[in-house]
């Protein structure tokens, strides 16, 4: 358990201080969302972009406007495939996409090192006595959180949505304040969109993160069976979850005002 607790806490303090940073530039903005609705769940109307214009001539080059904008990777190295920009509608995902969007989480190179150093963190805790010391139980340790961010993937972004007819993308609000957008982004673990874009409650995640929790009984030490052990892994999967939700919200405005990476 203290494994998955200091995940939790690792991903939450990312995503807070990613929203501390970019708190004040939100806040600016938030007198002209009042009329918003808090929580916006059903996808906007497509926009129609303007066609680019002709360069004038002595004209001055501006670093682009990302704010909202996701890329396909942070940092060009964390995936984030399956993150929408603001006010952009996108059709319904197949059963192909989830399946091909949740491998692509899965089996990409960043997945293999987080899972390295998520066992290196677990190992040095000694989590699990079970697993001994040494280099045979740091090879353990590894398959086990491998194992247990992959079955986790494929039963919320493929097998739940595609039986709930679910989306499982996420879905930038990218305005209005700090507060709000924070509220929004750790919402989407209750309530996501159908295929229709119309607001539901996320069975995918809560089901998908439970079911992970209770597959992974089947590999674990039976000391770390028990059902409230269970539990515990599948409110911090949750709990997780949402704070990736919160960096990924606040990730446009990072690119944008520090990084301006473009895919």
């Amino acid at each position: 358990m203290r494994r998955f607790a200091l995940r939790l806490r690792l991903r939450i303090l990312v995503a807070l201080s990613v929203a501390m940073t970019c708190g004040r530039g939100a806040f600016a903005e938030s007198a002209a969302d009042a009329s918003s609705p808090l929580l916006p769940d059903a996808p906007q109307a497509a926009q129609n972009a303007p066609k680019p214009s002709h360069p004038v001539p002595g004209a001055i080059a501006t670093q682009p406007n990302l704010a909202g904008k996701q890329t396909k990777r942070i940092l060009g190295v964390i995936p984030n495939f399956r993150s929408v920009s603001a006010d952009v509608t996108l059709p319904p995902q197949s059963a192909r996409d989830r399946f091909s969007e949740t491998t692509q989480d899965s089996f990409d190179y960043s997945a293999f090192l987080f899972a390295g150093v998520l066992a290196g963190i677990a190992q040095s805790e000694n989590s699990f006595p079970e697993f001994h010391t040494g280099a045979p139980a740091f090879a353990r340790y590894y398959w086990h959180t491998f194992a247990d961010q992959t079955d986790e993937n494929y039963e919320v972004e493929f097998l739940f949505p595609t039986v709930f007819r679910q989306d499982s993308r996420y879905y930038t609000m990218g305005h209005g304040n700090v507060l709000k957008r924070a509220a929004y982004s750790f919402s989407r673990v209750l309530i996501t969109r159908t295929n229709a874009g119309h607001s539901t409650p996320n069975f995918s995640e809560i089901l998908g993160a439970g079911g992970a929790s209770g597959v992974s009984d089947l590999y674990y030490p039976s000391q770390e069976r028990t059902w409230t052990k269970t539990g515990q892994r599948w409110i911090v999967n949750v709990g997780l979850d949402g704070g990736t939700f919160i960096f990924k919200e606040f990730w446009p405005d990072m690119n944008s005002r520090f990084f301006h990476q473009k895919d």
